[in-house]
């Protein structure tokens, strides 16, 4: 009786689960993990006794309490296991049943029943099993045995990976990233996991993309093993459904005979009507389902989730859709990582944090150093975030072992994520690689996503043609021919708790580097002087603005060379790679609860539109409560035209333009009331936005932001709250700095948030606000219920707030509840405009030679479209000339230069066209081009000529970092021979400009 009991709950639960047969199914695996850290013996063994281990829900890295508290080197690195117990369906028997790990760090061997399955060594890619031979009836036990040493090398060859980097490449150990369970018939379309497995799965394109008449080409392929024992023929079908559920098109491949044991690769295509395509802030995804058909039955469905859209990379520029996008985003730590819980969220607040980039105007995040876990890469698709996606590396080129390495990580990236539509940049590198593995990553891309869209290059890149794209990390570049846009910008830093020079805390720029004791590590840190990048949140916006102005003033439309945008670094700050007195990085648009800075605001103005801004956006930096009598510079940034300012109605005057967005009046009288900015475009009000004084504080509010499935009780599952003091009539309080204390009842874990102070306060139960506002996560329990969070402080009405958590159905450790599939696609931004995305503003007189006082040979290196090519003179007064003869005559108006030494060099110049002298001056210290505006004389001929000695100095300190003196060894170059006269003229390139309309 109790046998028989046994097999109907079997069955009962293959029933729920809804399986059948001839089922393909995915399962959850994330559940009833147990967790213990050191290296026990015999931990692989079903009857080890693991009952006193922790309980926890994947993903979950086992030293996710140390995210933010301790320096990155300081992460926990050593042995840990972790054991699950499980139950297969009875219909499981005699079927496949395959694992994917969508990441293990650093180093797993994993075990099933006792014996060892394999082992995963690189601790970026995700990779799988076939756990059939393993796998028993009845109960089955899983343990995993995983080293995360910092110094781990891969075991066969006793060489470390690159990219274990402590700089960069934060240490979350363990299981970090999501487990799933598949299991299909013995003939089946593979899984996209080529290590161990040496699979390549499905692969879904468009071709011949008809943009403006919605059409396109969709293909569909599929690698099929028959692991039956004998020949079987099998048929393809193919649905496209939209974002409904709808059937778009249906349609079939021809039949193969697949051998026994063999493998095959079975397609189909169909031209399909009407299409949606993937854009900037549209994420319009469509279900693929692709089946194998066996004696007229379907044995085998994959479902893909995929999107189509049409890219070209050339002439500098990038399109999508066809229409030109200049590149706005963000250079992000590929761990995109949160206090206390490190990498691992689910999935609704990677899109809540992904999408605040596209809110934000970002349309590209560039993932830095190793590739990006499944999660990320599946938000952004969802949010129509652009991706650059990197494999793994560190900060040069590597030979050997390594080499072969980054290689394995490429491929394998190639093939887990070529159906995410958002990924539009393969990276090859953090650093330039030599021509020969460029096109060894080529080769690499062309065998696994040859018609995927995407353009495979590397940072730097400047000179060699075989990559499609290239720039530098500090510095503008633009090209002729493939884009040019920086990989890393703005490195400058500012945390969010200080407003300015005249509010509570009081921070001056560069001030507040002293030490600092950590009880983490019982040690006393002590840190260099950051005086030149640690700011305050008035000027990191200002700096912000300022070198995004180097960008937009090369964008495309402004002549024929060109920059196709930038990454700034980083969007929210990283536990990684920090220089000030917080051991965290602090150059994010948002901290690290992904609150907003003022810059993020800067940015958003800016960045609106493809090209040129098309919506009017208006920002104040800053806020509005003052001591009486406080005098302060007020900054406004606007896209618009010009701008007004007015406190309580009266318009201050003296209000001035500067990097074009940034607008200034140096001296603001304070008082208590409205700050009011006014935008104008041609003398008519566009838009407006107003500060306001808030009175004194009053209360505290609280208010979720959670899951928009509701916050499920899964043990992984997490709420953030936002905390807030408000003055009586509910304005928050900009400079309320006071400790709450919270409590938290029900079924749910306090993970807390972070402040400067003590550790960061990281899961500490007090914690302040800053600048009147701070967050908090809350992880669900796997018991469902009432919930109350209470949050109280001295002198404040106390504030409640109740949620609650919805059970999720686990039976034997699997369920059917894929936390990303109720995620919609966000379909914001609307779909890519028809219209251009810029106007031409200038044209580009060619040049048909030059000649010069030295060198003539070397002249034309001047106007190569090379910036690793420069002209110089041979330092004499004499010879620091050039002339250039024009295709034709011309009034040119701009002469643009790019000058050897930008960065800490003035050159005292003379222009002529003709015989005419129309421009004198010493050039500006840049972070690439300088712009000289010429008096227009028909001419055709242009003269460059140095009148007296340059002056050197570094102009832009703040900027110096790791890696700064190879990003670009022209500017660093020192002058020889020259440099003691002063008299040396170097070019590097050089661009005649005629503007339209000015």
């Amino acid at each position: 009786m109790k046998m028989k009991r046994f097999i109907v709950g079997i069955v009962l639960f293959a029933v729920a689960m809804g399986i059948q047969a001839s089922e393909r199914k995915k399962y959850n695996f994330n559940s009833d993990w147990l967790l213990k850290i050191g290296d026990m013996e015999r931990a692989e063994s079903p009857k080890y006794a693991d009952g006193d281990w922790e309980k926890v829900t994947l993903p979950h890295a086992f030293n996710e309490d140390e995210a933010f508290r301790v320096n990155i080197k300081d992460l926990t690195d050593t042995i840990v296991w972790y054991r699950k117990h499980f139950r297969l369906p009875a219909e499981a028997k005699g079927r496949k049943v395959f694992i994917e790990f969508e990441g293990a760090r650093q180093g797993i061997d994993l075990y099933v029943n006792g014996k060892l399955v394999g082992q995963h060594e690189n601790g970026v890619m995700a990779f799988g099993f076939d756990l059939t031979p393993y796998i028993h009836s009845g109960e089955n036990v899983i343990a995993a045995r995983i080293d995360n040493d910092w110094d781990y090398a891969e075991r066969s060859t006793g060489v470390k990976y690159q990219w274990s980097d402590r700089n960069f490449n934060a240490n979350y150990g363990g299981l970090p990233k999501n487990v799933w369970l598949h299991v299909t018939g013995k003939v089946y379309q593979t899984l996209p996991l080529y290590s161990n497995l040496k699979t390549t799965g499905v692969y879904v394109y468009a071709e011949d993309i008809r943009v403006q008449s919605r059409k396109a080409v969709v293909h569909a392929e599929s690698e099929v093993k028959n692991e039956t024992k004998k020949a079987q023929t099998v048929g393809y079908e193919v649905e496209l459904l939209d974002r409904d559920g709808k059937l778009v098109k249906r349609f079939s491949g021809k039949e193969q005979t697949v051998p026994a044991g063999g493998t095959a690769i079975l397609s189909a295509e169909a031209e399909v009507g009407g299409l949606h395509f993937w854009s900037w802030g549209y994420g319009y995804l469509y279900t693929v389902k692709t089946a194998l058909v066996i004696d007229g039955k379907k044995t085998d469905e994959v479902v893909t989730r995929t999107g189509f859209r049409k890219t070209r990379f050339a002439e500098g520029k990038v399109w999508l859709n066809d229409r030109v996008i200049q590149l706005k985003g963000f250079a992000q730590r590929t761990s995109n990582e949160w206090p206390a819980v490190g990498m691992s969220v689910p999935a609704w607040l990677s899109d809540y944090s992904n999408g605040l980039m596209v809110e934000g105007n970002a349309n590209l995040v560039r993932w830095m150093h190793v590739t990006p876990w499944k999660q990320d890469v599946e938000s952004c698709d969802r949010v129509g975030l652009i991706q650059a996606m990197p494999a793994g590396d560190a900060e040069k080129d590597c030979t050997g072992v390594r080499w072969e390495q980054r290689k394995a990580v490429m491929r394998d990236a190639i093939i887990y994520n070529r159906n995410n539509p958002s990924i539009l940049f393969y990276e090859c590198g953090n650093e330039s690689i030599s021509r020969e593995h460029m096109l060894e990553m080529k080769a690499i891309r062309d065998r696994y996503d040859y018609h995927g869209g995407r353009a495979i290059g590397s940072r730097e890149m400047l000179d060699i043609r075989d990559a499609e794209y290239g720039g530098e990390m500090l510095y503008i570049n633009k090209s002729a021919h493939h884009p040019m846009w920086a990989m890393e910008y703005c490195r400058d830093e500012g945390l969010r708790k200080y407003w300015d020079n005249y509010s509570y805390p009081f921070h001056k720029d560069g001030e507040g580097n002293t030490a600092y004791h950590s009880a983490a590590t019982g040690k006393t840190q002590k840190h260099a002087d950051a005086s030149v990048y640690n700011r305050n949140q008035d000027s990191f916006a200002v700096e912000n603005v300022i070198r995004w102005f180097d960008y937009w003033r090369e964008r495309p439309g402004t002549g024929r060379r060109v920059s196709s945008g930038g990454a700034k670094i980083i969007f929210s700050d990283t536990n990684t790679h920090f220089r000030g007195v917080e051991n965290y990085r602090r150059s994010g648009d948002t901290d690290p609860m992904r609150i907003p800075k003022d810059s993020y605001y800067a940015h958003q103005v800016m960045w609106d539109g493809w090209v040129d801004t098309e919506q009017p956006r208006i920002h104040i930096v800053g806020h509005w409560n003052y001591d009486a009598g406080t005098v302060k510079p007020v900054y406004v940034v606007s896209n618009t035209d010009s701008v007004a300012l007015l406190v309580n109605g009266k318009a201050v005057e003296g209000v001035h333009r500067d990097y074009h967005f940034l607008f200034t009046a140096d001296s603001v009288a304070f008082e208590a009331g409205t700050l009011e900015a006014i935008g104008y475009n041609e003398g008519k009000e566009a838009v407006r936005t107003r500060l306001e004084t808030a009175g004194e504080p009053a209360a505290i509010k609280l208010a979720a932001i959670q899951n928009p499935d509701g916050w499920k009780a899964d043990g992984a599952d997490l709420a953030l709250v936002q905390v807030e003091v408000v003055d009586a009539q509910g304005r928050r309080c900009p400079l309320a700095n006071d400790l709450i204390h919270f409590t938290l009842d029900g079924p749910a874990e306090w993970r807390g948030g972070i402040a400067q102070g003590p550790d960061n306060y990281i899961l500490s139960e007090d914690l302040p606000v800053e600048c009147g506002v701070n967050r908090v996560l809350l992880r669900s329990h796997t018991r469902s219920g009432r919930i109350v969070l209470k949050a109280e402080a001295k002198g404040l009405q106390p504030a409640e707030l109740a949620l609650s958590t919805e059970s999720i159905e686990v039976e034997n450790g699997l369920s059917t509840y894929i936390p990303g599939d109720c995620l919609a696609g966000r379909l914001t931004r609307g779909e890519t405009p028809d219209t251009p995305s810029y106007r031409d503003r200038a044209v580009d007189v060619a040049v048909l030679s030059a000649r010069a006082g030295a060198h003539t040979e070397k002249a034309g290196n001047s106007f190569d479209d090379n910036e690793l090519s420069e002209w110089r003179n041979d330092g004499k007064a004499s010879t620091a000339w050039i002339t250039y003869r024009l295709e034709r005559i011309a009034r040119i108006d701009e002469v643009c230069l790019k000058l050897t030494g930008w960065r800490m060099r003035s050159y005292p110049l003379e222009i002529y066209a003709g015989d005419t002298l129309v421009w004198s001056g010493e050039t500006d210290k840049s972070l690439g081009y300088v712009h000289l505006n010429v008096k227009p004389v028909p001419a055709s001929e242009i003269t460059i000529r140095l009148k007296g000695s340059s002056k050197e100095d570094d102009a832009f300190g703040q900027i110096v970092e790791v890696a700064a003196p190879v990003a670009n060894e022209l500017d660093l170059f020192k002058a020889k021979g020259g440099a003691e006269t002063g008299h040396e003229l170097r070019i590097v390139e050089i661009e005649f400009k005629e503007h339209l309309n000015r």
